[in-house]
């Protein structure tokens, strides 16, 4: 049952990941691609903006792809884990812990989750498994 376990979390959040990635880079789902999240990445003093955009679509949509298929867990978890870094650190932390005042709590479950599978590892149900 832990493998199952595991599983479902790799999935929901990995792909919850792939999303978000897409956002930043494509506009899918409701995002504002490159363009958009680089104007706001540089209005809150993360320069150059579209180039930092380009870095978190990347690795939320690198990140959550391995995470999900179980492949290169540990580094999977690296990626999503320092973008849930970087948002506490340059937008949330200043609210305080709470989701409810926009702080840090989502964030700081995400970071978690993603350390937690990096060092527990993927699971059987996983590439990683297959593979290695």
């Amino acid at each position: 049952m832990i493998g199952i376990g595991l599983l479902v979390i790799r999935i929901v959040i990995g792909l919850s990941f792939v999303g978000h990635g897409a956002q930043k880079l494509f506009g899918w789902f409701g995002g504002h691609g490159l363009k958009g999240t680089g104007g706001w990445f540089d209005s809150i003093g993360m320069k150059p903006g579209i180039t930092m955009a380009l870095f978190a679509g990347l690795s939320e949509l690198i990140g959550g792809a391995l995470f999900a298929l179980g492949l290169l867990t540990p580094f999977a978890g690296i990626l999503i884990a320092l973008t849930m870094l970087v948002a506490i650190v340059k937008v949330h932390g200043a609210n305080g812990y709470w989701a409810t005042q926009n702080g840090y709590e989502y964030n700081l479950a995400i970071l978690a989750v993603a350390i937690g599978v990096a060092l527990t590892g993927a699971g059987p149900y996983s590439l990683d498994s297959f593979l290695f």
